[in-house]
């Protein structure tokens, strides 16, 4: 055990009889000096034993309360099945599916719904009721900032952006048109095409675009590795739809939870399969969806399950193909909105050499392009190099590695 430092010794005062009056003050002087000097000292020991005072007082505390856990009996995790017209409350306990009939205190009696998780003691009294349980993967999809594409920014398919307008944002913004017509909102929208012609794009501008909650996905974070857990987490996510409503729920790639169903036995095609089924399910409007709209998007439409193309759940197969030569004189419009691109460029022209390009081939050739005038010292795009730029897409190879799609 460690000593205390010892305390200072008090400064003495020793005056000479004969010593002068001039001598008498020095001495005086010099023990008043030597006494702020102890009285310093004394003044920071002091500050560093009432910090020190503090923290043990605090590591005390946190000593009583382990002592406290330690002591008090653990909780377990349970869930209400029903509340009985006398208030009792039958319980099933989460792991063991073990049903119980218990009391309920008055104090949680007008809190406790059917359906909630609560904890409870060893001899099955309710002690808390606890938030829902989501997944927080699920939350984490949920896009709380609006993306800054717009309409305006999507060239070639007008009659698709018509469409989808249509059959998502309608129904959320104007309902009283369908119900005034007697006929349901389409249940579901799926865009389906090559590659590069603007699915997502369109996506995150009907996120911009709608005052509803957007939440979006990939089919491949649905499928999870352990059993039951892809599923849940597509339970989770309409959940929170539910919640957020209005919303719209965008599955990108649908194709990697959705492909059609083969004999496979592998534990990995069944997670899948199971994951789809929960899909088909929420899909299915078994309980109403209130303002909850889907959307999906895939290039291998000729990988997807029957089940889900039917009527009731994607009402809607909206194709979105390559832009025709309107389509992409206006897609080099929008891509070169903020490029100084040279006076002598003729778009008309552009346009009709540009067959077979996708919107998203086209922003790769206005981008190569301004690379080889910037590789020139110029800051000003020619035709030239948006020749140069699309004989080296052709070849299948960008100054970032990206190689054109080849159909």
């Amino acid at each position: 055990m460690s000593r205390s430092p010892s305390l200072p010794d008090r400064p003495r005062l020793d005056l000479d009889p004969e010593m002068s009056p001039a001598e008498r003050l020095s001495a005086l002087q010099k023990h008043f000096r030597r006494l702020v000097a102890v009285n310093t000292e004394l003044e920071d020991r002091l500050g560093d034993a009432t910090d020190q005072r503090m923290q043990l007082h605090e590591d005390v505390s946190q000593l009583k309360k382990r002592n406290e856990a330690l002591k008090t009996a653990a909780l377990y995790i349970a869930s209400v099945e029903e509340i009985t017209d006398d208030e009792n409350v039958v319980i099933k306990q989460h792991g063991n599916n073990q049903e119980v009939l218990t009391e309920v205190s008055p104090q949680l009696a007008d809190e406790l719904e059917s359906g909630d998780r609560v904890a409870i003691n060893e001899s099955f009294g309710i002690q808390l009721i606890l938030e829902s349980e989501t997944d927080s993967r699920a939350q984490a999809m949920e896009v709380s900032e609006s993306p800054d594409v717009t309409y305006d920014d999507i060239g070639g398919i007008d009659q698709q952006v018509q469409e989808v307008r249509e059959a998502v944002e309608d129904p959320i913004e104007n309902p009283g048109q369908f119900e005034a017509v007697g006929i349901d909102p389409p249940a579901g929208v799926l865009l389906h095409g090559p590659p590069g012609t603007g699915k997502t794009m369109l996506a995150k501008a009907v996120a911009n675009e709608s005052n509803a909650t957007f939440i979006k996905m990939t089919g491949s974070e649905l499928v999870q590795k352990f059993i039951g857990e892809g599923a849940r987490l597509v339970r989770d996510l309409f959940s929170l739809a539910a919640e957020r409503e209005p919303a719209v729920v965008f599955i990108d790639e649908i194709d990697a939870v959705a492909s059609r169903r083969t004999d496979s036995k592998t534990s990995g095609d069944a997670e899948v399969q199971r994951t789809m089924m929960q899909l088909l399910s929420e899909m299915d409007g078994f309980d109403e969806r209130g303002e909850i709209r889907i959307m999906a998007a895939t290039n291998r439409f000729d990988m997807l399950d029957e089940a889900i193309l039917r009527p009731g759940r994607f009402d809607r197969l909206i194709e979105v193909p390559k832009p025709g030569v309107e389509g992409r004189k206006k897609i080099l419009e929008i891509h070169s909105r903020e490029i100084n691109i040279n006076d002598d460029v003729d778009f008309d022209d552009l346009a009709e050499s540009l067959a077979d390009y996708s919107g998203a081939d086209i922003e790769s050739l206005i981008t190569e392009s301004g690379m080889f005038a910037i590789r020139e010292g110029r800051t000003t795009v020619t035709r030239e190099d948006i020749d140069a730029a699309r004989e080296k897409l052709d070849r299948g190879e960008t100054e970032h590695g990206v190689v054109r799609y080849q159909y």
